[in-house]
C-alpha cells in the first residue's frame, strides 16, 4: 500500500460494512452495501472491510461485487485510486479460501485473519491451548498469504491478554507473513496511557528482522476511551486506525472516523500525522450511514452531530458573530456542512437575536428591536428553542400590533378517516 512507505500517513482502515454492521438492527442490505462502499470511497479510505465472507452467502456475495466493482482502477474514475478491499475470516482454512475469493477481484485485495490470545477467549471460548493456538495463527497466516500478497492479523482480546504471550503470537504471525498487525481492544478494556505502552512494546520487539510491518489499533468504546485509545496508538508508532462511520459497531461501538480524522486534522502539529481524507464528504457519509443503518446520531456527537455546531449561549454567540475561532476548532465547510448554527432559547443574548432578524429581512430600528428582544426573551420561557417562523411571527405582530386586533381564544382541529378533517 502507498500509505505504508509514507512519512506519518495514517491508514484509515474502515469496517464500517463489517463490525459496524453488527450493530443490533444495523444489518445492511447488498444495494446498501454497495452505496455505503461507493461512498467510503469517494470519502478517500484506505481499506475498506467488505464483511465477513463465511459468515452468509449474501455477504460473500457483496465483498465480492464491492471487489469486482469499487475495488477496480477501471470502475468509476472518480474513486480512483481504487481502495484496498479487505475481507475478514477466522484462523480456518475454509474462512480464508472464501475470503480470498471474494476479495480476489480487486486490484488490492486483502485478507484480515485473526484468532483470540486472550486466556479466558482460549479456554473458553475456543477449548485452545497458548501453544495450540500458536501453531494455528502460523498456519492460518502462512496460508493466506499463499493466496495473497496483502496479510492483516489480530489477535483478538489482546489488552486482556499476556502480554508475553501476546509478543509471541505477533510473532509468529510476522514469521509466517503477515504484513499488518492489529491489536484490538475487542472488549473497550484498556486505558489510552496503557494501550499507547502496549503499542509502543509490541513495536518495538516483535519484528526483529526489520520488515514494514504496520501497526494497527481496532478500539472498541464500551468505557468511552476508543478514540482516546486509537489516538494514544498512533502516538506510540501505529500507522493504521481502524474505525467505522458514526462510530457504530458491536456493543457502544468503535472508534469513530470522523472524531479521527479530524483529531488529525486540527492537532496535526501534536500528532504529526495526517490521512488522506476528503473530509468535506464526512458529513454526508454520516447522512448515508445512518440513512442505512437506521441508527441515528446522536444530537451532541462529536463533528457529525447537530449540535456538533450549534451555540446557545449568548456569550458563545457573540463570540462567535465576532470570529468563528472563538468558540469553534473546525469549520463546518471542513466536514461538508454549510453554516454555524445559532439555536436562539433563553440563553442568547441581543447581539444573536439582532443577527439572526438581519438574516431573515426585518427591519427593526433600536426602538423596536427592544421590544421584540422583550417579547422575544418571554417568547423563550415558553419554547426550548424559537424558530424563524416564530420571529417572522413576532415581527409581523409589532408591525402590524395585530395583538390589539385580534386574539385566540380557542383552536380545535379533529383530522382522521375516513371522515373530512375539519378545523375550527
Amino acid at each position: 500500500m502507498e500509505c505504508q512507505n509514507a512519512i506519518r500517513r495514517a491508514c484509515i482502515f474502515d469496517t464500517t460494512l463489517r463490525d459496524g454492521e453488527q450493530s443490533p438492527g444495523a444489518a445492511l442490505t447488498a444495494a446498501g452495501k454497495m452505496r455505503l462502499a461507493r461512498q467510503l470511497a469517494k470519502l478517500g479510505v484506505d481499506v475498506i472491510e467488505a464483511g465477513f465472507p463465511a459468515a452468509s452467502r449474501g455477504d460473500f456475495e457483496a465483498v465480492r461485487r464491492i471487489a469486482a466493482d469499487i475495488g477496480r482502477s477501471d470502475g468509476d474514475p472518480a474513486l480512483m485510486p481504487a481502495p484496498v478491499i479487505c475481507g475478514l475470516a477466522r484462523a480456518l482454512t475454509r474462512d480464508i479460501e472464501l475470503a480470498w475469493n471474494a476479495v480476489s477481484h480487486a486490484d488490492r485485495p486483502r485478507i484480515h485473519t485473526f484468532l483470540a490470545v486472550s486466556d479466558v477467549h482460549l479456554r473458553q471460548k475456543l477449548s485452545l491451548s497458548r501453544r495450540a493456538a500458536l501453531v494455528r495463527i502460523r498456519d492460518a497466516v502462512s496460508f493466506a498469504r499463499g493466496l495473497c500478497e496483502d496479510v492483516e492479523f489480530s489477535p483478538e482480546d489482546a489488552t486482556r491478554a499476556d502480554p508475553e504471550f501476546l509478543e509471541e503470537a505477533v510473532s509468529a504471525a510476522i514469521a509466517a507473513g503477515a504484513s499488518t498487525i492489529n491489536i484490538p481492544d475487542t472488549v473497550g478494556y484498556a486505558l489510552p496511557e496503557e494501550f499507547g505502552r502496549l503499542m509502543e512494546r509490541l513495536i518495538q520487539r516483535c519484528d526483529p528482522c526489520g520488515r514494514e510491518i504496520v501497526y494497527s489499533a481496532h478500539c472498541h468504546d464500551d468505557l468511552g476511551l476508543a478514540a482516546a485509545n486509537t489516538m494514544a496508538a498512533l502516538a506510540a508508532g501505529a500507522l493504521q486506525a481502524e474505525v467505522t462511520i458514526n462510530g457504530i459497531g458491536e456493543r457502544a461501538g468503535n472508534a469513530a472516523l470522523e472524531e479521527i480524522v479530524m483529531a488529525i486534522s486540527v492537532r496535526g502539529d501534536r500528532v504529526a500525522l495526517e490521512t488522506g481524507i476528503r473530509t468535506a464528504e464526512i458529513a454526508r457519509t454520516s447522512r448515508l450511514a445512518s440513512d442505512l443503518t437506521g441508527l441515528q446520531v446522536q444530537a451532541n456527537k462529536a463533528v457529525v452531530g447537530k449540535n456538533a455546531f450549534a451555540h446557545a449561549s449568548g456569550i458563545h454567540q457573540d463570540g462567535i458573530l465576532k470570529d468563528q475561532s472563538t468558540y469553534q476548532i473546525m469549520r463546518p465547510e471542513d466536514v461538508g456542512l454549510h453554516r454555524v448554527d445559532l439555536v436562539l432559547g433563553k440563553h442568547s443574548g441581543r447581539h444573536a437575536f439582532r443577527e439572526r432578524l438581519i438574516q431573515l429581512g426585518a427591519d427593526v430600528d433600536e426602538t423596536m428591536l427592544d421590544v421584540a428582544f422583550a417579547r422575544f426573551k418571554g417568547l423563550c420561557d415558553q419554547k426550548k428553542s424559537v424558530t424563524d417562523s416564530d420571529l417572522e411571527a413576532l415581527v409581523a405582530d409589532l408591525e402590524t400590533h395585530a395583538d390589539d386586533q385580534f386574539r385566540l381564544a380557542d383552536l380545535q382541529v379533529v383530522s382522521g378517516r375516513p371522515g373530512m378533517p375539519t378545523a375550527t
